[in-house]
């Protein structure tokens, strides 16, 4: 490759992966695998070091792809949180250690598993834990304090008391907590993460941390940044201080005198990931002796006492047996492939979804087919493509009938997704109900799936309705109920009818509205009554809703069984209006106004001061335009502060800030 051809693909590589970064690190929405994203980053790599004169100071290579993002406070990272330069080869390895050696000539190693997770930042004072932050760019990170509080594993008061102490830990999920959550999200008809990686960031950087404690994540903590009361000398000696102070610490590490050694412990981590319980992608080689990590220092990027070793994509030839075709909670036929089982990333695999029609045209696969199988940080493998076709097979469609109940399927609104049109659908039924009694919705205890599939085989529902008939009688006829069992269920289904408007939205299952999206519903309408009989243009008014959402609620009233429904909701006793009583909000600054938060404030978290704007009628948004009314400024704020002045937007201070809710509370 010439210099002219390099510079244009470096540009190439910059654009596409800060554009995967910002999916990525920011969005918790990956587009690509982790592999084809470490490949892009490689080649930059590798054109850079040809052509130094083409490296740039802000090249992805050279820094961390995250940022702190707005919706959180800032938090700066006094010992920075770095990244690891990764490697893919033995030679990269020997080659990491042979520069090691120039300045040591007989280090001592570590080689432990490379977590696939969310990096964080946990502070403690004597003892307590004060304060948790996200990575971000490795100098500034993202406040998560009350959502690392959830996590049970996590010390909130250590066994030893030090005056100061940072740690440095991964949080992830584990492969079942994570296929708990698949299953949810594609019952429930959502988008659902592409591996557990992304499903702890996407849960970690929730501002609700209820959501964070419902999703089950874990940490390990692996480093010790920062500590006041005690000397440590060396890796292996902080890590046992860890586990004394009553951290989870990595459950396996080795320590190892040679290349060759680590090299052999590499490949023992690799053939244990198909019995580990949570995901990695790789290796990490750390320099034990904190002293000679000292001495060998840091790139702007990397520390150059340690190496990252990723494991490559496991791919292998399998034939496809059939595919099945399932049918969820809104109608969607979603094809699964049954494949003859083989061992890829050391599980066995028969299994892998298809998505939809559109992805096995693109593909062009065939039952019969022989295919390429990959599984590289996936839980589920994927699909890489057809190697041949099995003589006498055609192109495979979808059913145009349910395979559930034999009603008529369609695309709708140019949607790549096949639904069942047939609103009583066995299959749609089930998982309906399974979404009505879940914790989110009508939040009914003690009605399981199983429980559910005995009363609709017993024929005792056929609705989520037909649950506010069951009787004590009913239940003692299922399998395995006792007197209080049938009690405490009738009990929860009882105390269900009481429950505020929102959860009865949720319950209901209108496509596009979640459970935020079912409680503006019912504080803008107050009622059932009222949300049936207004219009697509009414609901649009709702701060937060778009086209497809409001007719998507106007469309499921019009339905001519939605009269009925309510009729018998109210019939069973269920309660139908908003509980809640509606907050009036008198006359202030913020009423109806947009308002960007930008810069430290001293007296409050970014969360908090949102918090306050909305409850005083305000709106908060992200980011500076012309429909900007206020901005917020605290300490340190940047960009958006130089926007907002040459747009002429009005700029308050936190002090400003005080005694307008100062005045506002007066009046109250």
């Amino acid at each position: 490759m010439d210099l002219n051809s390099a510079k244009q693909r470096a540009e190439e590589l910059r654009e596409l992966i800060n554009y995967h970064n910002e999916k990525y690190y920011n969005q918790d929405s990956p587009e690509i695998s982790d592999y084809e994203y470490d490949m892009l980053l490689k080649e930059l790599e590798d054109i850079e070091k040809e052509y130094p004169q083409l490296a740039v100071s802000d090249s992805p290579t050279r820094r961390i792809g995250g940022e702190a993002a707005e919706k959180f406070s800032p938090v700066p990272h006094k010992v920075p949180m770095e990244s690891l330069h990764d490697s893919f080869s033995p030679e990269e390895i020997k080659d990491f250690d042979k520069r090691v050696r120039e300045t040591f000539s007989a280090p001592i190693y570590v080689v432990e598993p490379k977590i696939d997770g969310l990096s964080v930042s946990a502070e403690y004072r004597n003892g307590v834990f004060v304060r948790g932050s996200t990575r971000g760019d490795g100098h500034t990170g993202e406040d998560i304090t009350d959502n690392l509080r959830t996590i049970r594993t996590l010390p909130m008061k250590l066994k030893k008391a030090v005056p100061y102490l940072e740690v440095r830990g991964e949080v992830y999920m584990s492969i079942e907590s994570f296929e708990k959550l698949t299953e949810r999200q594609e019952e429930n008809d959502e988008k659902t993460f592409k591996n557990p990686r992304n499903a702890a960031a996407g849960s970690l950087r929730q501002k609700n941390s209820a959501i964070t404690k419902e999703r089950e994540l874990d940490i390990f903590v692996f480093n010790v940044q920062q500590i006041d009361g005690v000397e440590l000398h060396s890796h292996t000696q902080s890590l046992e201080f860890l586990k004394e102070c009553g951290f989870n610490v990595l459950p396996f590490y080795y320590s190892c005198n040679t290349a060759d050694e680590v090299l052999e412990k590499i490949n023992e981590i690799g053939d244990k990931r198909g019995e580990l319980s949570f995901q990695i992608d790789g290796a990490v080689i750390k320099v034990d002796s904190f002293e000679q990590r000292k001495a060998l220092g840091s790139t702007s990027k990397f520390p150059k006492w340690a190496e990252a070793y990723k494991y490559p994509p496991e791919e292998k030839e399998t034939e496809l047996l059939d595919i099945e075709v399932n049918v969820g909670r809104t109608g969607v036929l979603t094809p699964t492939a049954v494949f003859a089982p083989i061992t890829l990333a050391g599980t066995t695999v028969s299994r892998a979804t298809l998505h939809n029609e559109e992805f096995i045209t693109e593909k062009g696969i065939r039952i019969g087919d022989t295919v390429i199988l990959r599984k590289a940080g996936e839980i589920i493998p994927e699909v890489v493509s057809v190697v041949k076709h099995k003589e006498g097979t055609v192109p495979y469609t979808l059913p145009r009938i349910c395979p559930s109940c034999g009603s008529p399927v369609s695309f709708e609104n140019g949607e790549a997704a096949l639904r069942c049109t047939n609103t009583e659908c066995p299959a749609q039924l089930m998982r309906n109900m399974i979404h009505f009694v879940s914790r989110d919705a009508m939040d009914i205890d003690g009605l399981g799936e199983r429980v559910l599939h005995s009363l609709a085989e017993s024929g005792l529902i056929k609705s989520p309705f037909d649950l506010y008939r069951l009787k004590r009688e009913d239940i003692l006829k299922l399998e395995g109920k006792k007197d209080k069992s049938a009690d405490n269920l009738i009990n929860s289904i009882e105390k269900s009818k009481s429950n505020d408007l929102y959860r009865l939205i949720f319950g209901l299952g209108i496509r596009h509205i979640g459970q935020k999206a079912a409680k503006l519903l019912a504080d803008k309408f107050r009622s059932l009554d009222e949300i049936a009989s207004a219009k697509a243009e009414d609901i649009l008014s709702i701060e937060g809703y778009g086209d497809i959402m409001a007719q998507s609620v106007a469309n499921y009233f019009s339905s001519p069984a939605a009269a009925d429904m309510i009729k018998e909701i109210k019939e069973l006793g269920i309660n139908t209006i908003n509980l809640t009583e509606p907050t009036e909000i008198k006359e202030n600054p913020f009423v109806g106004k947009t308002v960007v938060i930008t810069g430290t404030l001293s007296g409050y978290k970014r969360s908090e001061a949102s918090e306050i704007i909305e409850k005083m009628g305000g709106k908060v948004s992200g980011s500076v335009s012309k429909k900007t009314d206020f901005v917020l400024a605290g300490e340190e704020a940047g960009s958006k502060l130089t926007k907002a002045q040459q747009l002429g937007i009005t700029i308050i201070d936190e002090n400003r800030f005080n005694s307008i809710i100062s005045d506002y509370k007066d009046n109250q």
